[in-house]
């Protein structure tokens, strides 16, 4: 008996050890945003982050003391070689979690979570943001990690437990074992408390990057996971009929006064360019660098600039949802991996199809990509070009054809006859991890990148203004998100959200510099509204000209999400169940609003 007990302890405690140690090791790592942390800072990570890291501890423990219960009764041989088998699977998973989320973190500012597996439905595209030496280095990482897990498992487990003798009175050991097992629950749920364990417990600093060091990633995968499909249980922060009430006030009003008519005709064609990773940081006349988009600078004085615009998201996916169908971004998931949820969304494309439009999309990359092409043919895109359209040589980058060619094909289209009114979309992917791209205009590779597709998109506008086409079209230009950039900008950092949106084209009556706080849902509202095409079924957008409707910017990120207005800039972080930013005249004023708008989301989501 003592022997089990004494193993099952060392099983838990290695654990324990190797989820703690792994802290430092990630904050060693990303030293260039941990270089001015003190040790204390170091010690106080590994002490906040001990709840999650013996709850995962007492799950991976669950199966060792099962496995010493049936002990009692079969060959020690065979359990032993079933502890072999078990230690070597939970050593690759840990391996492919400690790796997938140390290379992961550069990218999305967030530990690991459910989304890499969204984006592993197709393995290709979900290398192609990762560059060469990336790629290597995480295989080599993950090969020592899992040989140096799985030797330290023999080394102090297997071996260690030589004799494991079956004791002498079994029914004695085995309520013993089972008394454990029941205690295991315990650090699992966090105690006795109503409250059980959850990432927000290791949250201690007003410094996001210390927190993320103490969450443990097992942890976080996990709690994400059983998050995927219970949305009506998600975001439940007052009773549904005051969400309901609260949410009828953020609503898309009847108008009141007259709207300011945009455009020259009230059905022109429509090109709507979504800019990968485009951010106001790179755009001049926004506050941002200069140099680095001069074509998209130059548009700003040329067309209607929105100033207060927001991404809803900080992914692909989630962008064009919110884009196209004025749904906003979900924290949890991604409504585009639920093809049944996501063809019962309205859209920009279905209701100008409706209106006589013929509909196209244009896409250098793989269309398949995060269920990008079951979404867009649900949403009644006509013809959807993607990278086998595009000759093999043309096909250079990890991503497809870069945006060169993207672009010279649609201006060939454009020669051609036109069934007209047309909507084309046209999704650009130059500006997107690993950023390889011909121009070598700034050391910044992410910088650069966005010189080459605004000059690729310079070139497009300046050839289709020479079409008979430019002057009954307007030109929609907005990103998909924003760009996790410089490095240290994080999730609660507003102008990590914050994007341009530019509206040209020769059917554009004026330029013209709107103020308004809002986001990518708003585009569909206004722009039907525009067109004179209701919009009713489009709960979540609104008319960005209408004064009578409440106007401000709304975004989400994993678990946590923001809202901005004039009055108030606010962002809540739902792990920490705390405000995390709050600025403005009338601080705090839109937590509830917030709060309300985010569980009426889920209300939607799990009814579709």
């Amino acid at each position: 008996m003592k022997n089990r007990i004494f193993l099952l302890f060392r099983i838990y405690i290695l654990f324990l050890l190797l989820f703690v140690i792994q802290k430092p090791l990630f904050m060693w790592y990303y030293h260039d945003l941990y270089h001015a942390c003190s040790f204390m800072d170091y010690l106080l990570v590994m002490w906040h982050g001990l709840p999650l890291d013996c709850s995962i501890s007492g799950y991976l423990t669950i199966l060792p003391v099962i496995f010493l219960i049936f002990s009692l009764w079969l060959n020690p041989i065979v359990i032993k070689w079933i502890f072999k088998i078990y230690y070597g699977l939970i050593s690759i998973a840990l391996g492919l979690i400690f790796v997938a989320d140390i290379i992961l973190y550069r990218y999305w500012g967030f530990r690991l979570d459910s989304t890499p597996l969204f984006y592993l439905k197709t393995p290709k595209d979900a290398m192609a943001s990762a560059d060469v030496m990336t790629i290597v280095f995480g295989f080599l990482a993950l090969i020592i990690v899992i040989a140096a897990f799985f030797f330290i498992f023999h080394y102090f487990l297997i071996r260690a437990d030589k004799k494991t003798q079956k004791p002498f009175n079994k029914w004695a050991t085995f309520a013993v074992l089972f008394l454990f097992l029941g205690l295991l629950f315990i650090p699992i749920r966090g105690g006795f408390t109503v409250s059980t364990m959850n990432v927000g417990w290791v949250y201690f600093s007003d410094k996001i990057e210390l927190n993320h060091a103490a969450i443990n990633p097992c942890f976080s995968l996990m709690e994400s996971l059983s998050r995927e499909q219970s949305f009506q249980d998600q975001y439940r922060f007052m009773k549904p009929e005051e969400a309901t009430k609260e949410f009828a006030n953020m609503a898309d009003k009847v108008p009141t006064d007259s709207i300011p008519s945009l455009f020259t005709t009230k059905r022109p064609n429509v090109i709507l360019i979504v800019l990968e990773s485009f951010m106001t940081k790179i755009v001049q006349p926004l506050g941002g660098l200069p140099g680095v988009a001069p074509n998209m600078n130059a548009f700003c004085s040329e067309g209607i600039l929105f100033t207060h615009f927001y991404a809803n998201s900080f992914r692909t996916d989630r962008g064009l949802v919110s884009i196209l169908s004025g749904y906003p971004a979900q924290p949890t998931t991604s409504i585009m991996k639920y093809a049944q949820r996501s063809q019962s969304l309205p859209s920009i494309s279905k209701s100008l199809k409706r209106a006589g439009y013929s509909t196209e999309y244009y896409y250098g990359g793989d269309a398949n990509f995060t269920n990008m092409q079951s979404y867009l043919i649900s949403q009644g895109f006509d013809h959807i070009i993607s990278d086998k359209d595009f000759p093999l040589k043309e096909r250079m980058t990890k991503w497809g054809a870069p945006d060169r060619f993207l672009f010279n094909y649609a201006s060939t289209e454009l020669l051609k006859s036109q069934k007209e009114p047309f909507l084309k979309t046209i999704q650009t992917l130059s500006s997107h991890e690993p950023f390889d791209v011909p121009s070598r205009r700034f050391k910044d590779q992410y910088l650069n990148s966005v010189f080459y597709t605004d000059s690729c998109l310079g070139d497009f506008i300046n050839r289709f203004k020479k079409t008979k086409y430019w002057k009954n079209t307007v030109v929609i230009l907005v990103p998909d998100h924003a760009m996790h950039y410089p490095v240290s900008i994080t999730n609660h950092d507003l102008e990590r959200f914050q994007i341009p949106l530019i509206i040209i084209g020769g059917a554009v009556k004026q330029p013209l510099k709107v103020d308004t706080y809002a986001s990518q849902i708003d585009i569909s509202a206004t722009l039907l509204y525009q067109l004179g095409i209701k919009h009713d079924d489009f709960t979540f957008s609104k008319n960005i000209l209408n004064p009578a409707s409440p106007h401000f910017g709304y975004f989400t990120y994993p678990n946590g999400f923001g809202m901005t207005n004039s009055q108030n800039q606010l962002i809540f972080d739902c792990e920490a169940n705390k405000v995390v930013l709050d600025h403005g005249k009338e601080k705090g004023a839109n937590l509830k609003p917030g709060k309300a708008f985010l569980q009426r989301l889920y209300d939607d989501l799990s009814k579709r």
